[in-house]
């Protein structure tokens, strides 16, 4: 019986020893009590624990054998069924409760949090609800103004469908090995928004482009869309920054790029 699990750096994995902060982050799940939930990359359980005790049905999904073979003999309340033995990035999600909502949560490993969080707006039908631990710069990403230093690509694909809280921030005291950065304990609950006024892959291209050049105006980036000889970039909007723009002026934006290119 494995006592415990050796942290393995080419997984991002550091393991929450702290049960305080295990808790509150188990208890950002109570905003929807009737869900069930699946948590990732769950380690050696610490917060799986604190998940089983809500009594709702729990799934957990972690790529790392040992870690899998840990819960399976000092978790005997987590069901062998409920323990899945893959990668998060590549599961078929809607197959997940007969394709029925649920909360994504967990201890994210910081290397690929952005693609988890990619993955979870590929299925923004099955989850309504997202919480968990990640790098405290991301997390700032997540829930950035327009405006703000932090406000970029990750800020505005994530919020055109998800309204995102920093709930509190973590030291990195409380985990076993300590990673080099604070953490940050994030909550997004799927908006109104039903569909897109434009088109999704190319506001997409429209806002990576902007925003990888983001000190310049949005001329620069978006006359390489549109051509140099297009009457749109006479458009006042064009004279601002990437990051002056909401995700509304973006909607917008795209949709005048999008008339453009249909003539």
């Amino acid at each position: 019986m494995a006592k415990t699990v050796t942290a393995k750096k080419r997984l991002g994995q550091h393991f929450l020893v702290d049960l305080t902060v295990a808790q509150n982050i188990a208890d950002t799940v109570d905003i929807c009590p009737t869900l069930p939930i699946l948590e990732v990359g769950p380690g050696m359980g610490v917060l799986t624990r604190m998940l089983l005790e809500k009594g709702r049905p729990l799934k957990v999904v972690e790529i790392d054998e040992e870690s899998v073979e840990y819960l399976r003999h000092n978790l005997p309340q987590l069901k062998d069924e409920n323990i899945i033995p893959d990668d998060f990035l590549k599961m078929h999600l809607d197959r997940l409760w007969q394709g029925e909502p649920f909360m994504l949560i967990g201890n994210y490993p910081y290397n690929i949090s952005s693609q988890i969080f990619f993955k979870m707006l590929e299925h923004k039908e099955h989850i309504p609800y997202c919480s968990g631990m990640i790098q405290k710069e991301v997390g700032e990403r997540l829930a950035a103004a327009p405006g703000s230093k932090a406000y970029g690509i990750l800020s505005i694909l994530i919020q055109i469908w998800y309204d995102v809280e920093y709930l509190f921030t973590v030291s990195e005291t409380v985990f076993s090995p300590p990673p080099k950065v604070k953490s940050a304990v994030v909550r997004m609950r799927r908006n109104n928004r039903e569909k897109l006024e434009c088109d999704e892959a190319l506001l997409t291209r429209i806002v990576k482009a902007t925003f990888n050049q983001r000190r310049k105006k949005l001329r620069n980036s978006i006359q390489n869309i549109v051509g140099k000889e297009s009457p749109i970039l006479s458009d006042a909007i064009l004279d601002k920054r990437p990051e002056q723009l909401s995700i509304e002026e973006f909607i917008e934006l795209t949709q005048k790029v999008q008339r453009e290119l249909e003539q």
